[in-house]
Parts: C-alpha cells; structure tokens; sequence
C-alpha cells in the first residue's frame, strides 16, 4: 500500500516556476513508474510527466516538453515536477499518480495509487 502526498502548488503569473513534489509513504519498486497527471474544471484528466523508480526514464506530455522537469530522489522516495515559463494553460489540480509495471504510461487508468491533489494557478 503506498500513500501518495503532493505539495508545492500554489498562485504564479505566467512566465513564473513551480516546483511541486510528491513523496511516498510505503514501499516502492525499481518497476514501479511515478507519473504527475493535471485536471482542470470541464477537461479530462491528462498526462504531463512520468519518471521509473528504477532507471529513472522520463516521458513527457507534448504540452509540457521544453518547460517541465521531471526527476526522483529514491533516498527520500520523493518525485519533483520543475515547472517554467508557466502559462494560464498550466492551470489545474496535479495529481501524482504510482503504479507497478505500467505499459502505457499516459494511460492514467493504469496507475494504482493516486494522491489528493494540488492546486496550481497561473495568473496573466
């Protein structure tokens, strides 16, 4: 059983940072894959950026290729999404997302565990 907790969300203008972070309480595996998803109001929930615990192989969303950062710290089992040059299109709760063995990994379905959540707003 894993427990995922968020943080880091918050208000920015757009050209601004971010960095959220999500650790994980419980064990974790070299198969297992951390991925950070974002909803916003009215949208579906979609894929921003996926890291595997073990060899740390990254994957990105097309929107966020070039501005976003994804990387692991397996000492404190805690995940980072180094977010820049935000833009109000950035807006919307993030949610890590953990999984063992997961095949397709934009697939947010094939994530076991999720946390609650973190708002991230980009203001113009």
């Amino acid at each position: 059983q894993l427990v995922l907790v968020e943080s880091g969300g918050g208000l920015v203008q757009a050209g601004g940072s971010l960095r959220l972070s999500c650790v994980a309480s419980g064990r974790t595996f070299s198969w297992y894959v951390m991925g950070w998803f974002r909803q916003a109001p009215g949208k579906e929930r979609e894929f921003v950026a996926a890291i595997t615990w073990g060899r740390g192989d990254t994957t990105y969303g097309d929107s966020v290729k070039g501005r976003f950062t994804i990387a692991r710290d397996t000492a404190k089992n805690t995940v980072y999404l180094q977010m820049n040059s935000l833009i109000p299109g950035d807006t919307a709760v993030y949610y890590c997302a953990d999984g063992p063995m997961i095949q397709h990994i934009v697939a947010a379905n094939e994530y076991d565990y999720w946390g609650q959540g973190t708002q991230v707003t980009v203001s113009s």
